[in-house]
C-alpha cells in the first residue's frame, strides 16, 4: 500500500498495460473488410522497440484527427498544469517555483508534439508473406506496396527542404516500393531521376485543387486550366473526363468529398471518377467516420472503382498510418487491399471530447508483445530507481544513482565539547 501511495502513476500504468493485453488490437486492419489481416505485419526496428514508450507516444500524437487533437491538448494542459501546481512538496514553495512546476508538464507535452512532427526516428515497416518491401524485399505475383498521394516541397504547404530524395527515403523505410508524387497543382512527370541508392519508384501525378475538392490525378498527366473547373460542382466534375483524355486516373481526395460533396458522389461516378480515398493520414481527413467509409466502399465496389489509402505526406511527421497492397491491372495499378493502423481508423468513431482518455487507451491496446514488454521494463526500472530507500547519511535525491553519487551530509556529534 505504501508503494501505491507513493507511486500511483507507475502502478496505474502497469495495471493498464496488463489489462489492455487481455483484448489487444491488431497491428493492422484491412480498411475494406474491417478484419485483421494474417498475411501482412509491421516490422519494428530494434531501437523502436527499445524506446517503445517514446516511439508509441509520438505515433499516437501523429495519428490524432484535428478535432481530437485540439480537445486532448486543452484537457492535458489543464490537467498537467493543475497536477504540477497542486503537488505536495517537502518544503514550502515560492510562487515562482510553483508556477514553474505548473508549466513543466504542458511544456513537455508541447515538446512531444514538436518531436512527433519534426524528429527523425525509427518507424515500423510493412512486411508481407512474400517478403519486406524495398531493396531486396521481393514480392510474389507482382504485388507492390504503393502510396497514391504524397507531396514534396514543390507544394505550397510542403515542408521546406522536403525533396524527392527525402520523400523516397521516407517511403522506403516504411516498406513502400512506389509512390505517386502528387504536389498541389504542380505536375510531376517522372522525368527527375530517383537518387542513387534508392530502390523506390517515384511515379507521375498531381493533386488538382478545384471547386471545394482536391482531385489526385495519377499516370501520364499534363497541366490543366483549373479555372475551367471552378465555381460549381457541375463544372468541377468535368475534370474527371479531362484527366481520362490524358490517359490518367482520377481519385477523389479526403476530406473534401466527405465534407462538401457527400450528396454528389453519384455525380462523381457518372462523370467518370476512377476511385476514392477511404483513408487519409492528414489530421482533418482522419476524422472520416467508419460508417461513411463503408458506404463509399460499397459505392466503389458496385461500379468497379478503386478505393485507396493515402499518406498525404507533406514532410511533417515521420510515420504513416496506411499502406496499399496493389496488383497490376488493365489500367495500371488496381488496389485490392488497404491496410491501416487501428489507432488512425478509430479517430472518426470517437467523440473529440473523449480524446484525452481514449487515445492513450487505444494506444496501449494496439501494442505488440515486444512493445508491451519494453513499456513494462521501463516502468519497472524507473519505479525501482525512484522507490529505493535513501541510505543513512546521504542527501535526498531522485533514485539510486543520485543518492549513491550525492555528497554525504556532515554530521555534528551529539556531544558538548569540554
Amino acid at each position: 500500500m505504501n508503494l501505491l501511495r507513493r507511486h500511483p502513476v507507475a502502478i496505474a500504468l502497469v495495471v493498464l498495460l496488463l489489462a489492455t493485453a487481455i483484448h489487444p488490437l491488431s497491428p493492422l486492419i484491412d480498411a475494406v473488410t474491417g478484419s485483421a489481416p494474417g498475411d501482412v505485419d509491421l516490422e519494428r526496428p530494434v531501437l523502436y522497440v527499445v524506446f517503445a514508450p517514446l516511439s508509441n507516444t509520438l505515433d499516437a500524437l501523429t495519428f490524432f484527427s484535428q478535432s481530437r487533437a485540439e480537445w486532448a491538448l486543452v484537457v492535458w494542459i489543464l490537467v498537467l498544469a493543475a497536477w504540477g501546481a497542486l503537488r505536495r512538496s517537502a518544503t514550502p514553495l515560492t510562487w515562482r517555483r510553483r508556477t514553474g512546476r505548473a508549466l513543466f508538464g504542458p511544456g513537455v507535452l508541447l515538446l512531444l508534439g514538436v518531436a512527433a512532427v519534426l524528429l527523425p526516428r525509427p518507424v515500423p515497416r510493412l512486411t508481407t508473406d512474400g517478403g519486406g518491401g524495398g531493396e531486396g524485399g521481393g514480392r510474389g505475383g507482382g504485388v507492390t506496396v504503393i502510396d497514391y498521394h504524397a507531396h514534396t516541397n514543390a507544394s505550397h504547404d510542403g515542408r521546406p527542404g522536403w525533396t524527392l530524395a527525402k520523400l523516397a527515403d521516407w517511403h522506403e523505410r516504411q516498406g513502400f516500393e512506389a509512390s505517386y508524387v502528387t504536389d498541389h497543382n504542380v505536375v510531376y512527370d517522372g522525368s527527375l531521376p530517383v537518387p542513387e541508392g534508392t530502390s523506390i519508384n517515384l511515379l507521375p501525378g498531381v493533386e488538382w485543387s478545384v471547386y471545394q475538392q482536391h482531385i489526385v490525378a495519377i499516370g501520364p498527366v499534363e497541366p490543366l486550366p483549373r479555372d475551367s473547373f471552378q465555381g460549381s460542382t457541375t463544372r468541377m466534375i468535368r475534370i474527371f473526363a479531362a484527366i481520362e483524355r490524358q490517359g490518367g486516373l482520377s481519385i477523389a481526395s479526403l476530406p473534401e468529398y466527405w465534407r462538401y460533396h457527400w450528396d454528389d458522389l453519384g455525380a462523381f461516378v457518372a462523370a467518370g471518377v476512377d476511385g476514392f480515398e477511404i483513408v487519409n493520414c492528414a489530421p482533418k481527413a482522419l476524422a472520416f467516420p467508419a460508417d461513411l467509409r463503408r458506404q463509399v466502399i460499397t459505392l466503389a465496389g458496385s461500379h468497379d472503382l478503386m478505393v485507396v489509402g493515402a499518406s498525404d505526406n507533406h514532410g511533417w511527421g515521420q510515420v504513416t498510418c496506411v499502406w496499399n497492397v496493389s496488383l497490376p491491372g488493365a489500367q495500371g495499378f488496381h488496389t485490392n487491399r488497404v491496410f491501416a493502423r487501428p489507432l488512425a481508423l478509430v479517430q472518426g468513431d470517437r467523440q473529440p471530447w473523449t480524446a484525452a482518455a481514449t487515445q492513450p487507451w487505444f494506444l496501449l491496446r494496439s501494442l505488440s508483445w515486444s512493445e508491451r514488454a519494453s513499456w513494462l521494463t521501463w516502468v519497472l526500472i524507473i519505479l525501482l530507481y525512484r522507490a529505493m530507500p535513501r541510505r543513512e547519511g546521504q542527501g535526498a535525491g531522485l533514485g539510486i544513482l543520485a543518492r549513491s553519487l550525492g555528497r554525504r551530509r556532515k554530521t555534528v556529534p551529539n556531544e558538548t565539547p569540554t
